[in-house]
């Protein structure tokens, strides 16, 4: 589902994002990925991962990135996944 054109970026499993599923570095093409992605299904982790090649292409959250992230078949399945995992998780410590 990565936009044409793109170079193949460099993905590492990082075990210190506790905020963020993952972050991309657009001067280096570098993509780090929370280990807390292991344990969703891989059209989640898939879905993270367009998300952030689309920043390799496409600055901020317009209407171009959505179109970008919106390629992926599950996206708005994943979103949703994600958002209620968030929820889950905090309000679970309540």
């Amino acid at each position: 589902h990565a936009p044409a054109g793109v170079r193949e970026p460099s993905v590492r499993w990082v075990d210190n994002m506790e905020k963020r599923w993952a972050s991309c570095t657009s001067a280096t093409g570098e993509i780090r990925v929370s280990d807390r992605l292991r344990e969703m299904p891989d059209w989640v982790a898939d879905y993270v991962l367009l998300h952030e090649v689309a920043h390799l292409v496409v600055h901020g959250h317009g209407a171009d990135f959505w179109r970008l992230v919106d390629a992926h078949p599950e996206s708005m399945r994943a979103r949703g996944f994600l958002d209620g995992f968030t929820f889950a998780r905090h309000h679970a410590r309540g």
